[in-house]
């Protein structure tokens, strides 16, 4: 076939085809004439006439660009494609994949080198493997072949298309909080706790932190780009703000506690004294901060005591005890009890209101929980791991009780596969009306007198006995000073409701908590089916010791001396062996501050 006299090749790939320009002569417009009429020394030709001769050519062209056309829209991705440089266009998917991964492999130096990262005012180098950076081909091929490209773009016209980058945003955020190190804060949960039937406001602050998505963004950027990245630190609120915390303690939380309120039954009525109320209304805060009142039924239940059993009879769960060295089975029971879902719902409708403070209730049967089939299928059978320290002071001081009150209340505790255990959650706030006195405790770096000190160390035990069982540490802190009656890193402290210390049940097998004292020593055992081997831990050299300073505190009942200790800087590894073999091996890192020697009486002058 020819075209304007050039010859189109039919079998070539890329034709190239030459078209011949035609102009239009600029003309003044004619009269209308009749078709075929001849104008004055030429035969007449009308508007429509030329008109149909545009349109041929046109047509004519295109007829002849058909294999023009084949060539435009060959491949899944359009002609003049790129990603990284590499072409793409007119290939197939799979040819497109082929071609992104060779390039891939020609810049793997590059997309492996470290990223250097500044997390506020300190910088770190991250490795893309560590952190999950990768180049997603056949995404990255399919937006590739979804770019937009006009007809005549196909042929003459390029487009760059952006690689799909991914990144694990969870080992991201891990990595940037190692780097961000002592620059952040961590979020204070608001909270209202009761004192008695005095409610009191914790206020919420803001996190110091980064930001993880916009991290990510700029990370991937960076990445792509081979050049360092800033990541700011941002505060983070928590969503409940202190103007409502305000507003449920005076809508809720003090007019709960005003008045009695009756629980009435097909059994009988009960009366709820503001104490038992306070026990009861809880204010829980979520992982964002949201804080949402509600009321927990066995605590309350508990507060009541022999009033409420007058009316119902409560399910009990089997359970477990040590005798003869030996787990041994305690029978469970059915009950009687009133709804709790509907109970809570609503007490909690009436606690704000004057008057009217009367609630329904249904008393339904009850089973229990933990039935002794289903403890049987625990596996809990053998001691797996114990641990003790030592108290001074004998039983009769207000310190050794509240380790002997934490304890009792912990005792025969049942973990279940996959449970997280919570202390603050199982004990509950630890206040006069739970048992717990007034002992010494750490605040704002020096001791003074508070409402349950001393459960520090039963805390301690608890995690030293969860850590050598091999369960998973999900939440704990260590001292800000070092105390030599604990280990050194493997410790924890506690206070409610800010700090708690949690495991997960992270093995197959029920974990029953064993607890047990003398007049100088707390014991915390873990019974279940053994997993492992054994359980040590290996530490590393002290570094960066300093040495405390003396300070002088005004002499008075509240002040309490304090000999001192050196800070330092620790690491300890627990090393799990199964079947001969180390099969895990944890590093747990702390640095002690100085404890400074507190001396209650005047500087020398």
């Amino acid at each position: 076939m020819t075209l304007y006299g050039e010859k189109v090749p039919s079998a070539d790939d890329r034709p190239t085809v030459k078209v011949t320009a035609v102009s239009w002569p600029d003309v003044e417009p004619e009269p209308v004439v009749a078709p075929n009429a001849g104008g004055p020394g030429k035969p007449g030709r009308s508007r429509r006439g030329r008109l149909l001769l545009a349109g041929g050519i046109v047509a004519a062209v295109l007829a002849a660009g058909t294999g023009l056309g084949t060539y435009a829209y060959a491949g899944d991705v359009p002609r003049g494609t790129t990603v990284l440089g590499a072409e793409l266009g007119g290939r197939s998917r799979a040819e497109a994949a082929r071609a992104l991964h060779a390039e891939l492999e020609r810049r793997a130096a590059a997309l492996n080198a470290p990223i250097t990262v500044t997390v506020g005012g300190k910088s770190a180098e991250l490795k893309p493997a560590d952190i999950g950076l990768a180049i997603d081909v056949d995404a990255t091929v399919a937006a590739a072949a979804a770019a937009e490209a006009h007809p005549v773009s196909r042929l003459v016209g390029s487009r760059t298309v952006e690689p799909v980058v991914t990144v694990d945003t969870a080992r991201l955020e891990a990595a940037l909080r190692k780097a961000m190190g002592d620059q952040g804060r961590e979020m204070t949960m608001p909270a209202i706790i009761y004192t008695g039937t005095t409610p009191k406001p914790v206020y919420p602050k803001p996190a110091l932190t980064v930001d993880a998505t916009g991290a990510a963004h700029a990370v991937k950027a960076g990445w792509l780009a081979g050049a360092p990245v800033a990541v700011p630190l941002v505060e983070k609120w928590p969503a409940t703000t202190r103007e409502e915390v305000d507003r449920l303690v005076a809508e809720l939380a003090r007019p709960a506690v005003a008045a009695p309120v009756t629980l009435t039954t097909d059994g009988g009525s009960v009366t709820i004294p503001p104490a038992a109320v306070a026990r009861g209304l809880r204010f829980s805060a979520d992982d964002t901060g949201r804080l949402t009142p509600r009321i927990d039924v066995k605590r309350l239940r508990t507060a009541l005591g022999d009033q409420l059993a007058k009316l119902e009879v409560a399910p009990k769960d089997a359970g477990l005890t040590i005798s003869g060295g030996k787990p041994k089975v305690v029978p469970g029971r059915a009950g009687r009890q009133v709804d709790a879902t509907a109970l809570g719902r609503d007490l909690l409708a009436v606690l704000p209101k004057a008057d009217g403070r009367t609630v329904t209730a249904e008393l339904k049967p009850a089973e229990p929980e933990l039935t002794e089939a289903k403890l049987a299928e625990l596996g809990i059978k053998e001691g797996v791991s114990t641990f003790t320290t030592r108290f001074p002071g004998g039983l009769s001081s207000p310190r050794s009780q509240n380790i002997v009150q934490a304890a009792k209340d912990v005792d025969g505790a049942i973990v279940r596969p996959g449970e997280t255990f919570s202390l603050n959650g199982h004990t509950g706030e630890r206040g006069y009306d739970q048992g717990y006195k007034d002992a010494p405790t750490i605040v704002n770096g020096k001791l003074v007198p508070g409402v349950g000190g001393g459960v520090s160390q039963f805390t301690t035990t608890l995690f030293n006995a969860s850590y050598y069982a091999g369960l998973e540490d999900v939440e704990h802190k260590p001292h800000s000073f070092y105390f030599s009656r604990y280990p050194a890193v493997i410790e924890s402290t506690i206070y409610w409701p800010q700090l708690d210390f949690k495991f997960r049940n992270n093995t197959p097998y029920g974990v029953l908590i064993d607890t047990s004292y003398t007049a100088s020593t707390i014991t915390v055992s873990m019974w279940s089916t053994k997993i492992y081997d054994s359980v040590k831990t290996e530490y590393g050299p002290r570094r960066n010791i300093t040495q405390p300073k003396t300070v002088y505190l005004d002499p008075g009942p509240d002040c309490i001396s304090a000999a001192g200790s050196v800070g330092f800087a620790q690491d300890a590894y627990r090393v799990i062996k199964k079947d001969g073999k180390v099969v895990k091996r944890e590093k747990f890192s702390w640095r002690y501050d100085p404890e400074p020697r507190f001396i209650c009486a005047k500087p020398p002058a």
